[in-house]
Protein backbone atom coordinates (compact mmCIF):
# COMPACT_ATOMS: atom_id res chain seq x y z
CA UNK A 1 0.00 0.00 0.00
CA UNK A 2 3.17 2.40 0.86
CA UNK A 3 3.35 4.77 -2.45
CA UNK A 4 0.06 4.51 -3.58
CA UNK A 5 -2.38 7.22 -4.56
CA UNK A 6 -5.72 6.86 -2.17
CA UNK A 7 -8.68 6.15 -4.86
CA UNK A 8 -11.08 8.80 -6.00
CA UNK A 9 -14.38 8.32 -5.43
CA UNK A 10 -17.37 10.42 -4.29
CA UNK A 11 -18.58 9.56 -1.02
CA UNK A 12 -22.32 10.80 0.08
CA UNK A 13 -22.29 12.89 3.27
CA UNK A 14 -24.32 14.96 4.77
CA UNK A 15 -23.57 18.07 6.13
CA UNK A 16 -25.84 20.55 8.44
CA UNK A 17 -27.37 23.63 6.65
CA UNK A 18 -29.73 25.86 8.73
CA UNK A 19 -31.27 26.86 5.90
CA UNK A 20 -33.02 23.76 5.38
CA UNK A 21 -36.26 23.39 7.70
CA UNK A 22 -38.03 20.97 9.24
CA UNK A 23 -36.39 18.69 12.00
CA UNK A 24 -33.70 17.38 9.82
CA UNK A 25 -31.91 20.47 9.11
CA UNK A 26 -28.90 18.44 6.98
CA UNK A 27 -28.18 18.23 3.11
CA UNK A 28 -26.40 16.03 0.72
CA UNK A 29 -22.78 17.03 0.02
CA UNK A 30 -20.49 15.02 -2.32
CA UNK A 31 -16.89 14.81 -0.83
CA UNK A 32 -14.33 13.75 -3.33
CA UNK A 33 -11.57 11.88 -1.95
CA UNK A 34 -9.11 13.51 -4.25
CA UNK A 35 -9.74 16.45 -3.26
CA UNK A 36 -9.93 16.06 0.86
CA UNK A 37 -6.86 14.51 0.83
CA UNK A 38 -5.05 17.23 -1.59
CA UNK A 39 -2.30 19.07 -0.04
CA UNK A 40 -2.39 17.96 3.54
CA UNK A 41 -1.59 15.39 5.74
CA UNK A 42 -4.19 13.19 6.75
CA UNK A 43 -4.62 10.08 9.31
CA UNK A 44 -7.27 7.80 8.02
CA UNK A 45 -8.47 4.56 10.53
CA UNK A 46 -11.24 2.34 8.92
CA UNK A 47 -13.57 -0.15 10.53
CA UNK A 48 -15.87 -3.01 9.80
CA UNK A 49 -19.31 -1.20 11.37
CA UNK A 50 -20.63 1.81 13.29
CA UNK A 51 -22.06 0.47 16.18
CA UNK A 52 -20.27 -2.86 16.57
CA UNK A 53 -18.07 -3.51 19.67
CA UNK A 54 -14.45 -3.20 19.36
CA UNK A 55 -15.00 -0.05 16.74
CA UNK A 56 -17.43 1.55 19.37
CA UNK A 57 -15.31 0.59 22.50
CA UNK A 58 -11.91 0.61 21.13
CA UNK A 59 -10.89 2.22 18.26
CA UNK A 60 -13.30 5.08 17.42
CA UNK A 61 -12.65 6.46 21.21
CA UNK A 62 -9.01 6.17 21.30
CA UNK A 63 -9.00 7.84 18.15
CA UNK A 64 -10.64 10.78 19.89
CA UNK A 65 -8.49 10.67 22.78
CA UNK A 66 -5.48 10.89 20.96
CA UNK A 67 -6.99 13.42 18.25
CA UNK A 68 -4.35 16.52 19.66
CA UNK A 69 -1.71 14.08 20.03
CA UNK A 70 -1.92 13.16 15.88
CA UNK A 71 -2.17 17.13 15.21
CA UNK A 72 0.67 18.23 17.21
CA UNK A 73 2.62 15.33 15.35
CA UNK A 74 1.62 17.01 11.66
CA UNK A 75 -1.79 15.21 11.01
CA UNK A 76 -4.29 18.14 9.03
CA UNK A 77 -7.16 15.86 10.42
CA UNK A 78 -7.85 12.75 11.55
CA UNK A 79 -10.87 10.80 9.72
CA UNK A 80 -12.73 7.47 10.31
CA UNK A 81 -13.90 5.74 7.23
CA UNK A 82 -16.49 2.64 7.28
CA UNK A 83 -18.90 0.76 5.08
CA UNK A 84 -21.99 2.28 6.24
CA UNK A 85 -23.90 5.64 5.48
CA UNK A 86 -24.48 8.77 5.96
CA UNK A 87 -27.70 8.85 8.40
CA UNK A 88 -25.49 5.76 10.01
CA UNK A 89 -22.26 7.47 10.58
CA UNK A 90 -24.17 10.72 12.19
CA UNK A 91 -26.14 9.09 14.67
CA UNK A 92 -22.79 6.94 15.40
CA UNK A 93 -20.87 9.61 15.94
CA UNK A 94 -23.80 11.19 18.12
CA UNK A 95 -23.71 8.17 20.39
CA UNK A 96 -19.82 8.14 20.88
CA UNK A 97 -19.58 11.72 21.92
CA UNK A 98 -17.25 12.43 19.15
CA UNK A 99 -16.21 15.91 18.86
CA UNK A 100 -12.97 15.78 16.89
CA UNK A 101 -12.66 12.89 14.88
CA UNK A 102 -14.52 13.40 11.56
CA UNK A 103 -16.23 10.32 10.08
CA UNK A 104 -16.64 9.50 6.17
CA UNK A 105 -19.51 7.34 5.18
CA UNK A 106 -18.21 4.92 2.68
CA UNK A 107 -21.96 3.65 1.74
CA UNK A 108 -21.37 1.40 -1.32
CA UNK A 109 -18.36 0.68 -0.22
CA UNK A 110 -16.76 1.75 -3.21
CA UNK A 111 -13.37 3.30 -1.50
CA UNK A 112 -12.79 0.01 0.72
CA UNK A 113 -13.22 -2.00 -2.48
CA UNK A 114 -10.97 -0.02 -4.33
CA UNK A 115 -8.40 0.21 -1.09
CA UNK A 116 -8.41 -3.89 -2.05
CA UNK A 117 -9.71 -3.67 2.22
CA UNK A 118 -13.36 -4.53 1.34
CA UNK A 119 -14.28 -8.18 3.05
CA UNK A 120 -17.29 -9.99 3.68
CA UNK A 121 -18.95 -10.69 6.51
CA UNK A 122 -22.05 -12.69 6.16
CA UNK A 123 -21.65 -15.24 8.71
CA UNK A 124 -22.41 -11.97 11.25
CA UNK A 125 -25.37 -10.44 8.90
CA UNK A 126 -23.05 -7.46 7.88
CA UNK A 127 -22.26 -8.65 4.27
CA UNK A 128 -19.68 -6.39 2.67
CA UNK A 129 -17.49 -4.32 5.26
CA UNK A 130 -14.20 -2.98 5.91
CA UNK A 131 -10.56 -4.86 7.09
CA UNK A 132 -9.65 -3.04 9.90
CA UNK A 133 -6.62 -0.48 9.39
CA UNK A 134 -5.31 3.09 9.26
CA UNK A 135 -3.06 5.20 7.12
CA UNK A 136 -1.04 8.51 7.00
CA UNK A 137 -2.14 10.05 3.62
CA UNK A 138 0.05 12.99 2.28
CA UNK A 139 -1.48 14.53 -0.61
CA UNK A 140 -2.99 11.84 -1.73
CA UNK A 141 -0.21 9.28 -0.97
CA UNK A 142 -0.01 6.51 1.25
CA UNK A 143 3.18 7.27 3.30
CA UNK A 144 2.07 5.24 6.65
CA UNK A 145 0.71 1.75 6.64
CA UNK A 146 -1.00 0.03 9.56
CA UNK A 147 -3.20 -2.96 8.58
CA UNK A 148 -4.77 -5.99 11.21
CA UNK A 149 -3.24 -9.54 10.16
CA UNK A 150 -5.50 -11.88 8.68
CA UNK A 151 -6.88 -10.55 6.20
CA UNK A 152 -7.23 -13.16 4.08
CA UNK A 153 -8.84 -15.27 6.43
CA UNK A 154 -11.30 -12.20 7.05
CA UNK A 155 -14.90 -14.95 7.08
CA UNK A 156 -13.48 -15.75 10.13
CA UNK A 157 -14.97 -14.28 13.41
CA UNK A 158 -11.88 -12.88 13.91
CA UNK A 159 -11.65 -9.04 14.53
CA UNK A 160 -8.12 -7.82 15.79
CA UNK A 161 -7.31 -5.10 16.78
CA UNK A 162 -4.01 -3.61 17.58
CA UNK A 163 -2.10 -2.86 14.81
CA UNK A 164 -4.28 -0.32 13.45
CA UNK A 165 -4.52 1.47 17.34
CA UNK A 166 -3.43 5.17 17.23
CA UNK A 167 -0.15 4.30 19.14
CA UNK A 168 1.29 3.01 16.70
CA UNK A 169 0.08 5.81 13.97
CA UNK A 170 1.52 8.32 16.63
CA UNK A 171 4.99 6.59 16.43
CA UNK A 172 5.22 6.66 13.10
CA UNK A 173 4.53 10.83 13.28
CA UNK A 174 6.93 11.00 15.84
CA UNK A 175 9.87 9.10 13.17
CA UNK A 176 8.49 10.80 10.11
CA UNK A 177 7.68 14.85 10.94
CA UNK A 178 5.67 16.14 8.39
Amino acid sequence: MLGRTIPDVTLKTRVRDETVEGPNPFRWQDVGTADLFAGKRMVVFSLPGAFTPTCSTEQCPAFEREYDTLKKLGADEVYCLSVNDAFVMYQWGRHLGLEKVKLLPDGSGDFTRRMGMLIRKDHLGFGERSWRYAMVVDDGKIVGWFEEPGINDAGLDEDPYGESAPDKVIAWLEANPK
